[in-house]
């Protein structure tokens, strides 16, 4: 029999990780060193493993008793797998083991590598997560949301603030807040020839700060358990955007009811667990109410966040989103708003949405300052989808 050892062929070593060793592995090969740790990593989550071929079965589901020390066990898959895999192993673990042993072992805080898709597990089981450990659930959540802020409050600001600046001019501006470009084009007429130069007589500036918010935005969000890492992305942007005083941002969460969490945007993690993932939809409601809290439609931008899937009255839904779109509100529906791509949603909604005037499509966090920059200055969202290749339904 072969014995392989991290210092052999690895592409031998990968099929015998993958099949888990046992008679019907077909490789004849068993592990030392490295590879010997890996595989029993393995075979802790996967099934009984753990090395020798002759004394092992084949790798199979259950672990039942096979992982007395998930925190050790979370360590060792962090030295011996890439991120990727770790995630995938770590949302398997939670399926197999049980988010309750997990979450009662000591050292889980500082081992596990958590992500927005460890954050929507967690949010969609917190009704059944033992209260002793429901602490232990908010700090992960916590540890990412705070992750999520440092990386997306910048752009964020930086894009929002640039377009609501550029939506509001002065003529009288201070020197930092002098627009050159459009003060040179107003004042091309007094160009110079023997000094070549422009002589600046009016002076174009960027909006100043107003104490009444300039734009109102409400984020209006579909919090059915396929919306999961959505709804953690827009709880992020969500509290963003409250926290600058030129927007007055709402958030409403919906399934077959309707959720105002907009008092809760200070904290966003607040604001996640109170949220109720999982259960039917009723776009037509949540729209509905959405409707009552536009004063100014002109300065609005509604954005819904859902896969489309109606449960309630379809055909209002479609007259309320036509009325929405026709009062001037500038509205967009995004039908994910995650790393993940274009994710499964009713097709048909998507195009009647857009024969309204009202885009449908999947967005990332990357893009979404910008996308919001766009619509804060009412520009075209189909030359935005366009640049960035995102493909818009046609419109039905």
């Amino acid at each position: 029999m072969t014995t392989l050892s991290e210092h052999d062929d690895p592409r031998l070593a990968r099929w015998r990780l993958i099949l888990g060793g046992g008679e019907c592995d077909g490789t004849g090969c068993s592990l030392q060193g490295r590879y010997a740790q890996m595989d029993t990593a393995l075979a802790q989550l996967y099934g009984q493993g753990g090395g020798d071929p002759e004394n092992s079965k084949n790798r199979r589901g259950g672990t039942e008793a096979s992982m007395p020390n998930v925190s050790r066990w979370l360590g060792d898959i962090r030295n011996y797998f890439p991120a990727s895999v770790v995630e995938v192993m770590q949302h398997d673990a939670i399926n197999r083991v049980g988010i309750r042993k997990l979450l009662t072992e000591p050292e889980f805080l500082d081992i596990v590598q958590a992500d927005v898709h460890l954050v929507a597990t967690l949010l969609s089981l917190r009704g059944v997560i033992p209260n002793e450990t429901k602490n232990t659930a908010r700090i992960v959540v916590k540890k990412v949301i705070d992750d999520l802020m440092k990386r997306l409050n910048n752009p964020t600001r930086q894009a929002i603030q640039g377009a609501l600046n550029r939506a509001v001019r002065n003529r009288r501006p201070r020197h930092n807040e002098i627009d050159w470009n459009r003060t040179i084009r107003a004042n091309l007429k007094h160009y110079q020839r023997d000094y070549r130069t422009v002589i600046p007589e009016t002076l174009i500036g960027y909006g100043r700060k107003h104490r009444s918010s300039l734009k109102d935005v409400i984020l209006c969000i579909d919090q059915s358990g396929s919306m999961a890492t959505s709804v953690v992305y827009s709880s992020v942007f969500g509290a963003v955007m409250a926290s600058m005083p030129a927007l007055k941002t709402h958030m409403v969460v919906f399934d077959t009811a309707v959720v105002d969490l907009t008092a809760d945007l200070h904290d966003p993690v607040d604001l996640l667990f109170g949220t109720q993932l999982g259960g039917g939809t009723d776009i037509n409601q949540a729209l509905a109410y959405c409707q009552q809290l536009i004063r100014r439609p002109r300065e609005t931008i509604l954005v819904l966040i859902s896969d489309l899937y109606e449960g309630g009255n379809r055909e209002q839904m479609l007259d309320r989103v036509a009325e929405i779109a026709a009062s001037g509100v500038q509205m967009v529906s995004l039908l994910a708003l995650n790393d993940q791509g274009a994710p499964a949603y009713d097709q048909h909604h998507a195009a009647e949405y857009a024969a309204r005037g009202v885009p449908a499509f999947a967005c990332t966090p990357d893009l979404f300052p910008d996308l919001m920059a766009t619509v804060l200055n009412r520009g075209s969202v189909a030359a935005w989808a366009a640049k960035h290749e995102i493909k818009l339904p046609r419109a039905g």
